[in-house]
């Protein structure tokens, strides 16, 4: 008797795709971007398999309501540079979030799935908006609940 374990295929992982709406408001950054970067990955699914994208959908809203534990809102800083010499700029996450809301929670989001051509096309399946709103009702997305301990 042989067993062989399921392997999920680019068309059944798209026929099973479920949309979820997650309020970012008053939760912390990082703990929010693994549940979701969880969720975009598929990993939630039995049918998780690591070479394909099973995961589904994603709405982020009220993303200017995030949080950052401690003094990170002043301390933490977002660095860029235009590649000419001088060119060298750093932000805090206050003013970051300020001038460009949704902005953090897509970085956290992408730094924790995979740096490949697959983490890339996950990354499409997440929308984040900085108001409570989003165009996304027809879809009929499902409330995620992601709770947070108290640490």
């Amino acid at each position: 008797m042989s067993q062989r374990s399921f392997v999920a295929t680019k068309a059944s992982a798209q026929a099973s795709r479920a949309w979820f709406v997650v309020d970012a408001a008053g939760k912390p950054l990082g703990r929010l971007a693994s549940e979701v970067a969880r969720i975009l990955r598929g990993k939630h699914k039995p049918t998780f398999t690591p070479h394909e994208d099973t995961g589904d959908f994603v709405i982020v809203v009220n993303a200017d309501k995030i949080t950052l534990t401690g003094n990170k809102m002043e301390g933490k800083f977002y660095y860029h540079h235009s590649g000419i010499p001088g060119g060298f700029r750093a932000e805090s996450y206050r003013h970051l979030l300020e001038r460009k809301p949704t902005f953090p929670v897509e970085k956290a989001v992408k730094g924790m799935l995979p740096k490949n051509v697959l983490g890339r096309e996950m990354l499409t399946k997440l929308k984040v908006y900085a108001t409570p709103d989003h165009p996304h009702a027809a879809q009929q997305p499902k409330p995620l609940n992601i709770t947070i301990p108290n640490s």
